[in-house]
């Protein structure tokens, strides 16, 4: 058996030879992550079933976002092909002005958050995002990680997300108040992080990370309604943000017609119809042209696919050495009161990539000993709920599925993502704990 001091320099050094290897090597992504998971498996884990971990994790991903991915590409490239997409950011420009493109886009994002995952919802709002940079000339890597990070906030601090309502549950937290508090929370959050990417990616020129310049000949053509542009959008939003609202109450099962509603809001559902309802975006539609532009969007999807279930794999090797919960137990004895929480998340979300999987297993961790830590109040219990939120959002690197789907839809590269939105993520998740910190200073 390792020690934890051992397994922590292998865990660091593999995702600094990932960033090698995909930024400075060039290599691309797919087999850099392959090959570091499988070398970080055989030396820190031995013994164990290597490619039988490998297999879990690539196809545990795969599982679970992989047909959104599918149909986030197909509603995208209709956008795209059709003009809608040009047409919402015309509108949408029009109202906010060409300077405030990443604000629009951001505020959008944290509305759209508050219901659906930010990988569904950066997937369904990743065209905006292009047409925005092209119409502005705002450089991707802005743009893309404003509404990367507004998406992310919310997703962390907010029980209409599995992590945060599942460990709700284990703490018996009243959920009312979390959405409240959550919210609350996760606009400083998201205000800071806009403020960082700003200062981030002032010195980026427009068209260095290959930007869409060609969409500004696309805009001059005869464009679709803003109405009917943004309903392939807006109603796979709406859909899931009432399964959501259904869930939360408890109402998901009371009678066929709630089921039923229940069953549309599941998100490979509700993505499913908007690529069914973004179809009457097109001039012409006939078996030929949709068969083309089907085959497109796959084409455009399974890079995507492969590159972000592969950071899931790795993900997986990381958890299955154990860093995380040796960290884990080390910090209980400690003693730090709400910073607890907040560290144990941190660790097991930056070893292991995701935020629903952070905040859950730290919620069986604090649980037992919330009197210990005198946070075993309503309050208490309430803030160590937030402070576990503000430790999910820390650090998303290239173990994290959100990372490549932001890297892969926006088309900016690991290295750009890495310095801006991983970058961000950190600045993110300090400030949402520091406003637990203040806060917890009157009312415990």
């Amino acid at each position: 058996m390792m020690s934890a001091l051992t397994l922590s320099i292998l865990v660091l050094l593999s995702i600094l030879l990932i960033i090698g290897l995909t930024s400075i090597a060039k290599l691309n992504a797919f087999v850099s992550l392959f090959i570091v998971s499988l070398l970080l498996a055989l030396i820190a884990i031995p013994g164990i079933d290597v490619v039988s971990i490998l297999k879990k994790g690539f196809g545990d991903t795969m599982a679970s976002i992989g047909f959104l991915i599918i149909f986030g590409a197909i509603i995208a490239v209709v956008l795209d092909k059709s003009g809608g997409a040009a047409s919402i950011a015309n509108y949408l420009l029009s109202k906010t002005g060409s300077n405030k493109a990443p604000v629009a886009l951001g505020i959008t994002g944290f509305i759209a958050g508050i219901p659906i995952f930010c990988d569904s919802g950066f997937i369904i709002l990743s065209g905006l995002a292009k047409s925005f940079s092209a119409k502005t000339k705002t450089v991707m890597p802005f743009i893309a990680v404003a509404l990367a990070t507004s998406l992310y906030a919310v997703h962390c601090l907010i029980p209409t997300h599995p992590g945060v309502l599942a460990a709700s549950g284990i703490l018996d937290v009243n959920i009312g108040y979390l959405i409240v508090l959550g919210i609350l929370f996760a606009i400083p959050s998201a205000l800071v992080a806009y403020f960082w990417i700003k200062w981030r990616t002032k010195k980026y020129v427009f068209g260095d990370e290959g930007e869409f310049s060609y969409a500004n000949q696309k805009m001059e053509r005869e464009l679709p309604s803003v109405s009917k542009s943004l309903i392939p959008v807006i109603v796979p939003l709406f859909l899931i943000a009432t399964g959501s609202i259904l869930n939360v109450l408890g109402l998901s099962d009371q009678n066929w017609m709630i089921r039923a509603v229940t069953f549309l809001s599941q998100p490979i559902i509700a993505l499913f119809a908007g690529v069914l309802l973004s179809l009457p975006l097109l001039k012409s539609i006939n078996i030929t042209s949709i068969n083309m532009l089907l085959e497109s969007a796959i084409e455009k999807a399974g890079p995507i696919l492969i590159v972000t279930a592969a950071g899931g794999m790795f993900g997986m090797v990381i958890k299955e050495t154990g860093i995380g919960l040796i960290a884990s137990e080390f910090l209980v004895k400690t003693g730090l009161g709400l910073a607890i929480p907040f560290l144990i998340a941190s660790i097991m979300k930056t070893a292991q990539g995701s935020s629903t999987v952070a905040i859950i297993t730290t919620a069986s961790f604090v649980v037992p000993i919330l009197s210990t830590l005198g946070l075993d109040t309503e309050m208490g219990k309430l803030l160590t709920m937030l402070a576990m939120g503000a430790g999910s959002m820390m650090i998303s690197h290239a173990n994290d599925s959100y990372f490549w789907v932001i890297t892969r839809f926006s088309g900016i590269n690991s290295n750009t993502t890495l310095k801006v939105f991983s970058s961000a993520t950190i600045i993110m998740g300090i400030t949402a704990f520091c406003c637990v910190l203040v806060t917890s200073w009157f009312v415990l």
